[in-house]
């Protein structure tokens, strides 16, 4: 028997997506606008196929990508610019970031924890954190939450 037979017996996957679901809603309330009852909390994740996975999901907040032609001290400078170090309504974080669970995508969202905290940034790495642990090793990129996104959504 396989020490990962736990990661597929459905019992255990089930309780995993729950608590992922869980996550997930917490962070569309979040990144929802001031006018919808939300945060205005933005997401920063790597390209268009992740901004289209997190609207499936029901994210109806700002959602900025990392490729969008400038570059990564650019986009830092934007983003600081932009949001400042903390939410101005909840005064918690002022950015979520959500990178893939690849060793690409660990190794950005390490690249913009680094080099937004050393600007004081308060950054939200939760909601990356908690899917890396519940959704492995069903789910690797943000792009393929989409797949999910029935499932997630059924449970309450």
């Amino acid at each position: 028997m396989s020490k990962n037979r736990k990661y597929f017996d459905m019992e255990t996957q089930s309780y995993r997506f729950k608590k992922a679901s869980k996550i997930i809603k917490k962070n569309i309330l979040r990144n929802k606008s001031r006018i919808e009852g939300g945060s205005n909390c933005p997401i920063l994740v790597e390209g268009i196929n992740d901004v289209k996975a997190l609207r499936t999901l029901g994210f109806t907040g700002v959602i900025e990508k990392l490729n969008r032609g400038y570059s990564r001290s650019k986009l830092i400078a934007y983003l600081y610019e932009k949001y400042g170090t903390r939410n101005k309504i909840d005064g918690k974080s002022s950015i979520i970031i959500l990178m893939d669970w690849d060793k690409t995508g660990k190794s950005i969202q390490n690249f913009f924890r680094i080099r937004l905290m050393s600007m004081d940034m308060a950054i939200d790495e939760e909601m990356h954190n908690q899917l890396s642990i519940l959704i492995n090793p069903e789910i690797m990129a943000v792009e393929e939450l989409s797949s999910y996104a029935s499932i997630f959504s059924s449970i309450t």
